[in-house]
């Protein structure tokens, strides 16, 4: 017997593993292949036969009509499902192989090498009791093997390394496979975080933006249609400030489209809002009708992504008493720097007089200010409270963490 590895299947198999360019023929055609191999290990195992020492001969015309060669044709054509059920194929060919034991015709050592790489190749580990059983199996059949013909033990022990060696050489392939397998999978579920993390800023933006310059046009172009009439000029001064709202969310949603361009640096579109831009932001409320009083300053340097936040914390619950309570109501804005926490809370009295639009079309819809708003806290560590005031209006409160990663 000769159990050398007569099997060179490489080591992408079935499930893609290697560069579609590198895909060898048991990758492309894994049914043609696998029979291939079978004839041609059947062919083997039939035509030669055991020599003196380790030589092999032809097999005489009168020993083809054998009935032993039914049995390696048996295990031969076993090897056809190795890859679906290798552990069962693994068996068939040891019980093929076991009545020829000892005689010119158990010259199946090929076929039980690739069986044996077939259970490591394809074997679930999870399962070990069988694969496990049968590669001892296997061991044990080919020391009695050496047996029956005498052969050195140290011949006996290199069959058993190659049989060892042949279940070892499919497992490592199979959990490189896998490992591969799993690092694509881990690199695609990375991208799609990453771009649903990019699609909620980007979604989380456009919503302050847009919400806000809007919420400013539609009371403003609601106070002009009332009082077009009877005040020509103040009505042209709300449209006027229509105008340049508009004009405003457009330069933001032109600066928001950027991030988009695929071949477009996000540190080269120019600064982020913050907190050094609440006069401005109160300034346009102000001019949309609100009544607006700041207590304590902006705190000194914050991060970048909290300052952004707490601007646009502001700018929204502004933007809600403004959708809500419409011109004529107070609000007020607190800003709270502990050193480690910036609070800020935002109340209003809810006394004012809202102005309703032409359009009712979205009136009673829940809106996204206030989850936008917690999502923002959440992200970096803090949290958010949102509710009515007992008195009337209306209060919001946000804790932001200054120190550390946000989260």
């Amino acid at each position: 017997m000769n159990p050398t590895a007569p099997h060179t299947e490489p080591p992408d198999g079935t499930d893609g593993s290697a560069p579609r360019g590198r895909r060898g023929p048991f990758a492309r055609w894994p049914r043609g292949a696998d029979a291939a191999l079978a004839a041609v290990l059947f062919t083997l195992a039939a035509l030669l036969r055991d020599g003196p020492g380790d030589s092999a001969s032809l097999r005489p015309a009168r020993d083809l009509l054998h009935p032993a060669l039914l049995l390696i044709a048996v295990a031969a054509g076993a090897l056809c499902w190795r890859r679906r059920r290798p552990v069962a194929v693994l068996w068939v060919t040891l019980a093929a192989w076991a009545p020829t034991l000892g005689t010119t015709y158990s010259t199946m050592g090929g076929l039980v090498i690739v069986a044996l790489y077939g259970v490591g190749r394809y074997a679930d580990d999870h399962r070990w009791g069988p694969p496990g059983v049968a590669v001892a199996v296997a061991v044990a059949a080919l020391v009695l093997e050496g047996l029956f013909h005498a052969t050195p033990w140290g011949d006996v022990g290199f069959g058993a390394a190659v049989f060892a060696g042949a279940w070892y050489l499919g497992r490592r392939l199979r959990l490189r496979a896998e490992h591969a397998a799993r690092e694509r999978r881990e690199r695609a579920a990375e991208a799609r975080r990453a771009a649903t993390q990019e699609r909620t800023h980007i979604a989380r933006e456009l919503h302050d933006v847009v919400a806000h310059r809007v919420s400013m046009m539609t009371v403003q172009a609601g106070a002009a249609r009332m009082v077009a009439a009877e005040d020509p000029d103040g009505a042209r001064e709300a449209m006027a400030a229509v105008e340049e709202a508009g004009r405003q969310a457009l330069d933001e949603l032109r600066h928001l489209l950027g991030v988009l361009r695929p071949d477009a640096e996000r540190d080269g579109l120019g600064p982020q809002p913050g907190l050094a831009d609440l006069p401005r932001l109160v300034a346009q409320v102000r001019e949309a009708g609100l009544r607006v009083s700041v207590t304590g300053a902006p705190p000194g340097p914050l991060p970048a992504r909290v300052d952004l936040s707490a601007y646009r914390i502001v700018q929204e619950a502004l933007t809600n008493v403004l959708k809500h309570s419409g011109p004529g109501t107070h609000a007020e804005i607190r800003l709270d720097d502990t050193g480690d926490c910036l609070t800020i809370e935002v109340l209003d009295d809810g006394h004012g007089a809202a102005v309703r639009s032409v359009s009712t079309a979205h009136e009673g819809l829940p809106g996204h200010g206030v989850v936008g708003m917690r999502e923002r806290a959440l992200l970096l560590g803090g949290g958010l409270d949102a509710g009515p005031r007992p008195g009337g209006g209306f209060r919001l409160a946000a804790r932001l963490p200054v120190k550390g990663e946000p989260t």
